[in-house]
């Protein structure tokens, strides 16, 4: 099993920046992709930036030169660097890892940008 908990949201005014954390614990196996996912109110949940195994990066284009996705050299932590931020990214944000195809979750943590 793979645990996943993230860690640095929490309310910032427009134009701010966070950074958020994702640790995984238990059998640490090494993903194909790591990610993170955001869900607002009302919207389904949308893929913000990965980065692949190769170290590869996508992002969404709403957030493309403002958000860095990088991973730790272990894998075991994932971030996302948010500069520049905008009401419009306030949601829940989850960290997803892919293993083999199965993607796991972490519980997800709120961010709230304050105009």
């Amino acid at each position: 099993q793979v645990q996943l908990v993230e860690s640095g949201g929490g309310l910032v005014q427009a134009g701010g920046s966070l950074r958020l954390s994702c640790a995984a614990s238990g059998t640490i196996l090494r993903p194909n992709v790591m990610g993170w996912y955001r869900q607002a109110p009302g919207k389904q949940r949308e893929l913000v930036a990965a980065i692949t195994i190769g170290g590869s990066t996508n992002y969404a284009d709403s957030v493309k030169g403002r958000f860095t996705i990088s991973r730790d050299n272990a894998w075991n932590t994932v971030y996302l660097q948010m500069n520049s931020l905008k009401p419009e990214d306030t949601a829940v944000y989850y960290c997803n890892r892919v293993i083999s195809n199965y993607h796991y979750w972490g519980q997800g943590i709120q961010v709230t940008v304050s105009s």
